[in-house]
């Protein structure tokens, strides 16, 4: 498309470019193609643009690739989109802000490519919204005002260098790949645009951190960014004593310290006793026959290299609105790294009855207690549970969370229906001991529907 197509497309949707929206519609063919090339799309993958405007990005994507979902705000544009490919089964339209999209729904794709030409005032929001973890983005290519980018891929000591900084260097390795001048936007910006391509942070670049708390702090030490961070820190641990520790001044401000720094600090003042234990080799288990009676004890490492029959709770977390709460374990775990899990689970102890598993589960993975809890089954030690004999709980919370980064990638509550699809969809994402569960308790929930 080129920008007498551009202005065609703008008339026939009754389209006057808003400053206030940052409509500022690429016109450059050249430049579009050279955009999308840097997703490196292939027939394989799925593609969410966000604010495709007019196509000039599109155009250069169907028919490359599995799929492309296109996430437009303008109304009369989203209209445009959708009569154009309405006949396209390979491309979806969404009339939304990108900026508050319910991406939950895009689980069931698996990883998929993210591309935008953002506009400037929302752009950092979108950006948040897709890209902020749990997230399913595996490759983002974006243009943004180049002010923006600088701030993404800055270092300390510098203006630039703050919370966007951070946020993104922890998560995601940041590249400006092309610089776009005024001149290839309708109508023209005042400023230059970069194109970024980010991908994620690989695994053991840093340590494993709680997101959560490194956001607070992040947030805490550059809310006076000029002044000392000892003033800013929680004061549950003396910052006399992080600094010593560190080798960093008393007075250092958060823009003088990095992304490593940072890091080390989210770990020092995490609290959570099992920060760095993701399971205990040593743990002594129940071992039990056939029909759950105990015969015996032996350590963790062993129940598991034997396969021995052994002992388990899983819970289901709700919230008022129905939502389900899924855990994402961490790369450290030694059984299903990185799978998606029930709420919370884990072993009895020796001597443990599940009741008090159950309780104690729900404190030490999710930071929940004090609620009530339903058994609502019990699933049969077999291979797919592991070799566990399972009691599968259900409770209700509507408040925080706070679970140990060590155990817990991530957590996000879900929709039924959107756990339904995801299920069907990509089983492979998800332990097997939490699918056991699921496909019982959907038996029972439909069941129990059906009857009401």
């Amino acid at each position: 498309m080129d920008l007498g197509d551009i202005k065609k497309v703008l008339s026939d949707a009754g389209v006057t470019p808003s400053r206030q929206l940052g409509q500022n519609f690429l016109c450059d063919a050249k430049v579009a193609r050279g955009i999308v090339d840097q997703l490196h799309p292939n027939e394989n993958n799925i593609v969410v643009e966000c604010g495709p405007g007019t196509g000039a990005l599109t155009e250069h994507l169907v028919g490359r690739v599995k799929k492309v979902i296109l996430i437009e705000f303008d109304a009369r544009l989203a209209e445009y989109q959708t009569n154009k490919y309405a006949d396209n089964p390979d491309v979806e339209v969404h009339h939304a802000d990108a900026a508050r999209f319910d991406i939950r729904q895009l689980f069931k794709y698996g990883p998929i490519k993210l591309l935008g030409n953002l506009p400037y005032s929302a752009g950092g929001a979108i950006m948040r919204n897709f890209m902020k973890r749990p997230t399913m983005v595996s490759r983002a290519v974006l243009m943004l005002q180049k002010e923006f980018i600088d701030r993404i891929i800055a270092v300390p000591r510098t203006k630039d260098y703050g919370v966007l900084t951070l946020r993104m260097q922890s998560e995601w390795v940041s590249k400006p790949v092309m610089l776009v001048p005024p001149e290839a936007f309708t109508p023209p910006p005042k400023i230059d645009s970069t194109v970024m391509v980010c991908v994620p942070k690989p695994e053991g670049d840093l340590p494993i951190f709680d997101a959560r708390l490194f956001d607070e702090l992040i947030r805490r030490g550059f809310s006076q960014r000029r002044k000392q961070i000892k003033k800013q820190m929680p004061d549950h641990l003396a910052w006399e004593d992080v600094a010593a520790k560190m080798d960093l001044q008393l007075t250092a401000r958060a823009e003088e310290i990095s992304l490593e720094d940072w890091i080390e600090i989210t770990r020092l003042y995490d609290d959570n006793p099992l920060k760095d234990i993701p399971q205990k080799d040593d743990e002594i288990f129940d071992v039990v026959d056939e029909n759950d009676e105990v015969v015996g004890q032996e350590i963790r490492k062993e129940v598991h290299a034997k396969n021995l029959l052994h002992r388990a709770v899983h819970i289901l977390v709700f919230n008022k609105n129905k939502d389900i709460l899924l855990q994402k374990r961490s790369s450290l775990k030694d059984n299903f790294p990185g799978r998606w899990d029930s709420s919370a689970a884990g072993h009895l102890d020796s001597g443990e009855s599940y009741e008090d598993c159950v309780v104690r589960e729900l404190g030490e993975e999710l930071g929940i207690e004090g609620v009530d809890t339903q058994k609502i089954a019990k699933i049969p030690a077999s291979e797919n549970t592991g070799f566990e004999f399972i009691e599968l709980h259900l409770a209700r919370h509507d408040g925080a969370l706070r679970f140990p980064c060590s155990e817990v990638y991530a957590a996000e509550w879900f929709t039924m229906e959107q756990v339904r699809e995801w299920v069907a969809a990509r089983p492979e994402d998800f332990a097997p001991g939490f699918l056991e569960c699921w496909n019982l308790f959907e038996e029972k929930w439909v069941l129990q529907k059906g009857s009401s």
